[in-house]
This record gives C-alpha cells, sequence and structure tokens, in this order.
C-alpha cells in the first residue's frame, strides 16, 4: 500500500485546474475513489476540492455520471442541429453569401429605394444630427439659423412699414 492508503493515482491537468484521481482503502479495509480539484488562485495558491465515494456506492455513482453525460452529449447534438436548420432558414430567406444588405422595418413600413445622406444618423432610439461644413466654413445648422434670423428680421421690418 502507498502514502496514506493510495492503492492508484491518476492525474489530468488543464490550464489552471488539476484533477487527480485517488483510489484509496482507509483503515477499515474500506476500498473509495477520492477526486480532487485543484485550481491556481491568481498563481500564488491552490483551491482545493475532494470527494470520495466509496466503492459500495461506486456503481450508482457511476450510473448518474454515464446518464450526466448522455444528457449533455444529446443537448449539444440539439443544439448543433437547430443551429445548422437556423442557418438554412436564413440562407433560404435572404440568399447565401451575404452581399445583400437586409433592413428590419418596424410596422411593415416600406424601406425607401435608395438611402439618401441628409446628415442625419438614424440609430433606431436617437436621432444623431452629423454637421456638415458649408463652403463659407459655417456649419449647415448656423447657416439654417441665420436664414431663419434674416426671415425673422425681414417680416419684423414689413411689419413695422404698415
Amino acid at each position: 500500500m502507498g502514502a496514506r492508503g493510495e492503492l492508484f493515482t491518476t492525474q489530468i491537468y488543464l490550464d489552471n485546474r488539476s484533477y487527480f484521481f485517488n483510489v484509496k482503502e482507509n483503515r477499515t479495509g474500506d476500498v473509495f475513489l477520492q477526486v480532487v480539484e485543484s485550481k491556481s488562485r491568481d498563481g500564488e495558491d491552490f483551491d482545493r476540492h475532494q470527494i470520495a465515494v466509496f466503492a459500495d456506492d461506486l456503481q450508482k455513482f457511476l450510473q448518474g455520471m454515464d446518464k450526466s453525460l448522455s444528457f449533455i452529449e444529446k443537448e449539444r447534438k440539439a443544439r448543433a442541429k437547430a443551429a445548422r436548420e437556423k442557418k438554412a432558414a436564413k440562407d433560404a430567406k435572404y440568399g447565401k453569401g451575404g452581399e445583400k444588405k437586409v433592413y428590419y422595418l418596424k410596422d411593415g413600413k416600406a424601406a425607401p429605394a435608395e438611402k439618401r445622406d441628409d446628415g442625419i444618423k438614424r440609430t433606431g432610439r436617437v436621432i444623431h444630427i452629423v454637421s456638415k461644413r458649408t463652403d463659407e466654413g459655417k456649419t449647415e445648422s448656423e447657416t439654417v439659423i441665420e436664414q431663419h434670423e434674416n426671415i425673422a428680421a425681414k417680416d419684423k421690418s414689413d411689419t413695422e412699414k404698415y
């Protein structure tokens, strides 16, 4: 018998975790499987967790493990199948290749035949106005404000005449 009652040990190393499967025997002669997870914590010390499964309960433990693994595999296959079907439906609806842009519309409104650049960036929730510089060096919005002020001043002068 080995150190601390160990009969057999195997190890699996992953990126930041290690798993140890130890078959041990206690002082009364009972054989059990000890599963130990050791994971690195900030590269300084390790977190260590262990479970022990005695030989009498090992068959039930393995049955539960086998059912869990079967469920995981069946679920993985179902998800992969659903993803393939979704992709096939999308390709059938919009064509394969993705060269064509698809615009999703609310309320069944028709999409404009051609998008025009009017300086307004529409994101769906908030309208962002992008200012453009005119030939005189003023922004387009400043020019519009000046035009409105000129019209208002003209209207005021016209009312003063009468």
